[in-house]
């Protein structure tokens, strides 16, 4: 029901881990490169937003628009992979599998058939903070959805069978998607792993088979109770529908549901790296070497976090960006090298530590020492000096550009996913109106200044992925 982006320069912006059942048909549109209007004359952005709480905790937010006759439901769990429970990886991505097998009033995949009927899309997946479902369906069908997705918020239906089915699913996708094919995990599930100590951060999120294995009923229904909770959660309307008819809906279907004791958050702060860390992993199945570098990167909402995001404008999005015009034109390493502000998603939809990351399947004839002496360079020229304005103006263009490409898109996948996560982590959904005038504020001194204390060794993690030896032809031949 999901999937997940796997960055590797073989395949940019493919993704992996898709799970059986529909798909979602207009995926969220990666950052746009096109040249926009400067940004000092951009106009101020303007998203209609109703912001209110029912009684029972649940976060809700409301954004008309009536343009295109869709309307796009969202329900953001604040659970994610990171808190997910110690010798149980993978929980909480099973237990997304599990929302889609029947509830109080839906037999076990009915609701996937109302969407698809009513001529709708739908999907969910987990995330480092959280877990999604969403539906895209014709606006006239608005009340119908709001009905079932309260439908298995409040009486989920959790069953043996259900949970070995789901079960195999799960593991089977770990086969497929990471153990049985090259470059598999690279670099979104393998890098976090090296470059984080708190077990939260750094853990296979993913799944371990035997923990799966180990996953019992008892721990399924003790996850839904804690985490499924409405005053766990933000639901988001979006699209063709009157508002006060919504808000009547929502509180009609999901007011009755109970809120839930709330377990007390587990520490996920990650101790500051003092020197840099290297590993390497050997993947039999790896035609070419591959190389990652992963950078913490400042706390969400600092000025350096928004200086971070052009950065990562600068160095690594686009055709014109630095580290595409070294790595890739000029030295050739590479036919390309991604990466960004978290991996699995971008860098509004998420809460705790995170890591910038790049990464490339190079050339075997050029060494990790090689790639990192023009890696480091390349940085260098934004600590040594503060930017061009033209560089500057052309990386806030390309972020804005970017950022209304993923809201403005016609699902209005990614306009939901921004304010779920605002709604959730913030608790102010309103703020995606203030995020232009945010990165405006970043200057080019600012961008220097984050450069030097960010992007220097010490703060790094380097990932060599070895390709496993060919052996030897009998007779000494190759």
């Amino acid at each position: 029901m999901h999937a997940y982006p796997l960055l590797i320069a073989a395949a940019a912006a493919a993704t992996v881990a898709a799970c059986t059942g529909p798909k979602v048909t207009e995926p969220v549109p990666a950052p746009a490169i096109a040249a926009a209007a400067p940004t000092t004359q951009a106009p101020t952005l303007s998203v209609p937003i109703e912001y209110f709480k029912l009684d029972n905790g649940l976060r809700v937010v409301l954004s008309s628009d009536h343009s295109v006759p869709l309307a796009t439901v969202a329900v953001y769990y604040n659970i994610g992979f990171r808190i997910e429970p110690r010798d149980r990886t993978g929980f909480a991505h099973l237990f997304e599998h599990m929302m889609f097998q029947g509830s109080t009033n839906l037999g076990k995949m009915e609701f996937v058939k109302l969407i698809q009927n009513n001529g709708g899309v739908l999907n969910g997946s987990t995330r480092f903070d959280f877990t999604n479902y969403y539906e895209v369906v014709p606006a006239n069908t608005l009340e119908t959805m709001l009905w079932a997705e309260a439908d298995r918020m409040g009486g989920l239906s959790i069953t043996q069978a259900n949970l070995d089915n789901q079960n195999g699913v799960v593991q089977n996708e770990v086969k497929v998607n990471v153990l049985n094919r090259p470059y598999g995990g690279f670099p979104w599930l393998d890098v976090p792993q090296y470059a984080n100590r708190n077990w939260y951060n750094a853990h296979n999120f993913y799944g371990d088979l035997a923990d799966l294995n180990a996953a019992t009923l008892k721990d399924v229904l003790a996850f839904h109770e804690t985490y499924y909770g409405p005053n766990n959660a933000a639901l988001v309307v979006a699209g063709d529908f009157d508002p006060a008819q919504a808000r009547a809906w929502i509180e009609k279907y999901f007011g009755g549901i109970k809120s839930r004791p709330l377990p007390a958050q587990p520490d996920v702060s990650e101790p500051a790296q003092t020197e840099e860390r290297r590993a390497s992993k050997v993947d039999a199945l790896a035609p070419r070497p591959a190389l990652a570098i992963a950078y913490h990167v400042p706390e969400r909402w600092t000025p350096e976090w928004l200086a971070f995001g052009v950065i990562d404008q600068l160095l690594l999005q686009g055709e014109d960006s630095a580290l595409t015009r070294k790595l890739v034109k000029e030295r050739g390493y590479a036919d390309s090298v991604t990466g960004g502000i978290n991996l699995l998603g971008n860098m509004y939809n998420y809460k705790g530590p995170m890591l910038w990351t790049l990464g490339l399947v190079h050339d075997p004839d050029h060494s990790t020492d090689e790639i990192l002496a023009d890696l480091d360079a390349t940085i260098r020229q934004i600590q040594d000096q503060p930017v061009s304005s033209a560089d500057f103006e052309r990386a806030l263009t390309k972020m804005r550009s970017g950022f209304y490409n993923v809201i403005g898109s016609a699902s209005r996948f990614g306009l939901v996913d921004l304010l779920a996560s605002l709604a959730l982590f913030d608790d102010d959904p309103a703020r995606i109106n203030r995020l232009d005038a945010d990165f405006r504020s970043v200057t080019p001194e600012l961008i220097q200044q984050t450069a030097r204390k960010y992007l220097v060794p010490s703060n790094r993690t380097v990932l060599t992925i070895e390709p496993a030896k060919v052996s030897a032809a009998p007779g000494g031949g190759s």
